[in-house]
């Protein structure tokens, strides 16, 4: 099954960037602004806050049923992957998200149960799980029902910039290396549909006046991409940043026809775990070929 495969492999974690340095409204405790709705400071660190608690728990019974009752694990393993940031992509990409699928009429299949992602997170019955698995509904719906992006060599090399940040591609890969790798199918299909997701976001950044706390670097779409027979793999595709910068060219990709239904998404292989990467392994390294093909090279988290 399709989802039990994002819930596996997924974790709560462009294209041209929109700038916040002279728009929008602020207040000390609002992370964000999408148009009158607010995103408080406060709501984020608790979020935060609850998943890193329930973590440990379960980090910490987990180790000490493995190693006795007085065992301790380090403080490393301690530490949820997520971060506040993670806490604020989802709930604004959410809100923008809902904007758009109720805009262009998109329908969105419940396809994530929170308690099995909260499970695969080690955070289970907590809102970070809730706020994931809502995401990634309709992250997958709008992946299907957005016409996709014509792809250009400036964005294939901005999203493999971002897949080689969030381990997903080896680095080090040429123009040409980069055009082959993408000329997979299944590979040029997803990644069109999340460029085309960011031009989406985009446009409602403008249309709602949405504006971000200085202590966020950026707003990030949580991305996905399925390696075929070998599972998914996370990064993060900024729509929004907090510099000096303007929209680029790249920002706004012409699309182009696509027939994909909202149930549309590539055929999967094998049932891959939570530690189940796809792909290129920790070992790829700058000389890593295209034949390698985009993958994680750990779990995301």
């Amino acid at each position: 099954m399709r989802a039990r495969r994002v819930i596996a492999a997924a974790s709560v974690a462009a294209l041209g960037v929109l700038s916040l340095a002279a728009c929008g409204k602020s207040a000390p405790g609002v992370a964000a602004f999408v148009g009158d709705t607010a995103y408080s400071v406060k709501r984020i660190d608790a979020i935060h806050a609850e998943a890193q608690a329930k973590y440990e728990t379960t980090v910490r019974a987990a180790f000490q049923q493995q190693n006795g009752p007085s065992a301790s694990p380090s403080p490393e393993m301690l530490q949820i992957g997520a971060t506040p940031q993670d806490m604020l992509n989802l709930l604004v990409g959410i809100d923008l998200a809902k904007r758009i699928v109720a805009e262009k009429k998109i329908p969105v299949q419940d396809q994530l149960k929170a308690e099995e992602l909260g499970e695969s997170f080690g955070a289970p019955g907590t809102e970070y799980a809730k706020l994931a698995a809502d995401w990634y509904d309709l992250f997958l719906s709008l992946q299907a029902g957005l016409p996709p992006a014509e792809l250009t060599d400036d964005l294939r090399a901005t999203v493999y910039d971002k897949m080689v940040e969030g381990k997903v591609a080896p680095p080090g890969w040429t123009v040409e290396q980069q055009r082959e790798a993408f000329a997979n199918p299944d590979i040029a299909k997803q990644v069109a549909a999340v460029v085309a997701l960011s031009a989406a976001f985009q446009d409602e950044v403008k249309r709602e006046d949405v504006s971000l706390n200085p202590r966020y670097s950026a707003l990030e779409i949580p991305a996905l991409l399925e390696v075929p027979n070998s599972g998914y793999g996370r990064y993060n595709l900024p729509y929004l940043e907090q510099d000096n910068s303007t929209v680029t060219d790249i920002s706004t990709p012409a699309p182009v026809p696509s027939t994909a239904g909202p149930d549309a998404g590539p055929d999967a292989g094998p049932e891959a775990g939570p530690d189940a990467g796809p792909g290129a392994g920790p070992d790829a390294g700058p000389g890593a070929g295209p034949d390698a093909g985009p993958g994680t090279e750990g779990t995301a988290s």
